[in-house]
């Protein structure tokens, strides 16, 4: 549940702190006041487009900042932060979100920075916000599939997901298939841009670990003269007239007598005796290298040719000469494949079949699935609407088949909808009024509202353009919805504000040529006044009074009554 909603220097609010509690809380106030301000705030911490315009004037930034409390650990927001490494403490969830001047938005999430995508996906599973206006996604039938589609999650998903897989390899497939079947001049064009390249390179013949030793070869015979002298230098220091290893001979011959008369020079003798055969290994070894030593101008020139090849290749066809070899194997085989197109295209039609064959019964599958789970919903939400005192309404679910497969499958759903006896059921969007809407909105947010793990509903006046039995109604559904998730609304209703288990008072005051925005918390006895002025207007009379307290006194009634299903 939502527990705290800090808001600083947002539209017409300066500094605002609000406390809620479990069930139903109502804020009600005069229009313009900034009620639906509060629920922009709660939308914007839940990842929503933020605008400039949300700044106070005069401010540089402003801060949202909102405590949520998940005590149940099976909670789809614990998977979802420990997806993103956001640590968890006591169930508290703290999101935050500065909107600076510059059009940037900060968000955190526990105190870790997050992105706005990240604090969306996050958000979604806190919060769900039902507008006036979002009652529209009835309007459009393209949703209306994915409303069913929610209803029927838990026997649709594991079907849908391995459909999902093999709809996305076959639209990937599709577009493999496309990429062959080019006009016939482009691939004439490319058939000789690879018979080219695959000649160019089949001339260069390059191998893995040529080129570093042609490198090493390079370096060599670059420093022919400079090897030689150094090499011939430490030859003759060693074994030439000098005499280095001679007397070094010498040395290991008198240490031999001696050790014989002294055992103190044994160490001694064997360090300088395996000097002596070191050396002499050493001098044969680089004799063996300069007799070998000859300097060839030619193969320093072939070198260079062939090193140069190497850089023209990668040039061409890669950095590396692995990614060359890559591209060659690549290339050989798009060849193929384009020199015998047409029996290539006849194996990929026969293996695009086969993929449509799995997704047609897969589709088939889904189908079936969702017109068991339609029934369900019809007679669901048909329930709900008698409640809400659509006693005559026949709602539907009509299915028509698509000629091609789609990311749902080939169902085309749409809501048919009949409110009046005698009258065939047609398109909801062509034939039901706004109250109608709201209404069946509100009946699915019912349906939905305790299997969805949403912690906080926000409901931003859906009662509009509603009165008298259906209002009561509206508000016992709301309150009802109240009893498994905690809800917060903005109404105008006094029978959805008689409802409520906490209230708040949205006042806009004028202080110093500024505008500000008000929250307070009302007792019972402000609570009479404030719905005795729902019903009546600005004017308060003892009569409004007394109608007011019996609607506090049957609400308090029809709560209990809903709370006693629950336990």
């Amino acid at each position: 549940m939502l527990k705290e909603l800090s808001i600083r220097n947002f539209a017409i609010i300066d500094d605002l702190t609000v406390d809620f509690s479990e069930g139903l809380t109502v804020l009600t106030g005069e229009t313009g006041a900034g009620k639906s301000i509060i629920i922009d705030a709660v939308h914007l911490l839940a990842g929503g487009r933020a605008s400039l315009e949300f700044i106070r004037h005069g401010a540089k930034k402003a801060e949202l900042t909102g405590l949520f409390m998940v005590l149940n650990e099976s909670h789809p927001i614990y998977e979802k932060l420990q997806e993103y490494g956001v640590d968890i403490d006591e169930g508290m969830i703290i999101l935050r979100r500065d909107i600076n001047e510059n059009g940037k938005s900060v968000c955190r999430v526990n105190g870790k920075l997050v992105t706005l995508s990240i604090l969306r996906e996050i958000g979604s599973t806190l919060i769900d916000i039902h507008g006036q206006h979002e009652s529209q996604e009835l309007m459009d039938e393209k949703r209306h599939i994915y409303l069913l589609d929610h209803f029927a999650h838990n026997e649709l998903a594991p079907i849908k997901e391995k459909y999902t897989e093999k709809y996305q390899a076959y639209r990937e497939f599709k577009r493999e298939i496309a990429s062959i079947n080019i006009d016939e001049q482009r691939l004439a064009q490319r058939i000789d841009l690879y018979q080219f390249q695959i000649g160019e390179l089949e001339e260069a013949s390059l191998k893995l670990g040529e080129e570093e030793q042609l490198v090493e070869e390079r370096r060599r015979l670059s420093n022919f003269h400079k090897i030689f002298e150094r090499a011939n230098i430490a030859y003759e220091s060693i074994s030439g007239e000098l005499k280095g290893l001679d007397n070094i001979g010498d040395a290991m011959n008198a240490l031999e007598d001696v050790v014989e008369l002294d055992e103190q020079f044994k160490e001694s003798t064997e360090t300088v005796s395996s000097a002596f055969y070191a050396l002499q290994d050493a001098a044969y070894q680089i004799k063996n290298v300069l007799d070998d030593l000859e300097f060839d101008p030619e193969r320093l020139n072939d070198v260079e040719h062939r090193l140069a090849q190497y850089q023209t290749m990668k040039r061409k066809y890669g950095n590396t000469v692995e990614e060359i070899l890559i591209y060659f194997e690549k290339i050989q085989d798009e060849l193929i494949q384009l020199q015998n197109r047409d029996e290539t295209i006849q194996n990929y039609e026969k293996k695009l079949n086969k993929m449509e064959e799995e997704l047609e019964h897969l589709a088939l599958s889904l189908t079936k699935i969702r017109k068991q789970c339609a029934t369900k919903l019809s007679e669901a939400i048909m329930e709900q609407l008698r409640d809400l005192h659509m006693e005559k309404a026949k709602f539907i679910v009509n299915f028509e088949t698509l000629h091609s497969f789609d990311l749902n499958g080939k169902d085309y759903v749409s809501f048919y909808i009949s409110t009046n006896v005698g009258e065939p059921p047609k398109s909801l969007p062509k034939i039901a009024s706004g109250g109608e809407l709201s209404r069946i909105m509100l009946a699915l947010k019912t349906m939905f509202s305790s299997s969805n793990g949403i912690t906080s509903i926000i409901f931003d006046e859906v009662d509009t353009g509603v009165s008298g039995r259906v209002a009561q109604a509206i508000a016992e559904k709301i309150a009802a919805i109240s009893v498994s998730s905690q809800v917060l609304c903005i109404s105008h209703l006094p029978q959805v504000a008689a409802m409520a288990d906490q209230h708040y008072l949205i006042r806009k005051q004028v202080e110093q040529n500024r505008t500000y925005t008000t929250v307070s918390n009302i007792d019972i006895q402000n609570r009479v006044e404030e719905i005795s002025r729902m019903m009546s207007g600005s004017e308060i009379t003892d009569l409004t009074l007394q109608h007011a307290s019996e609607l506090l006194k049957l609400a308090e009634v029809r709560k209990q009554e809903m709370k006693n299903l629950f336990v």
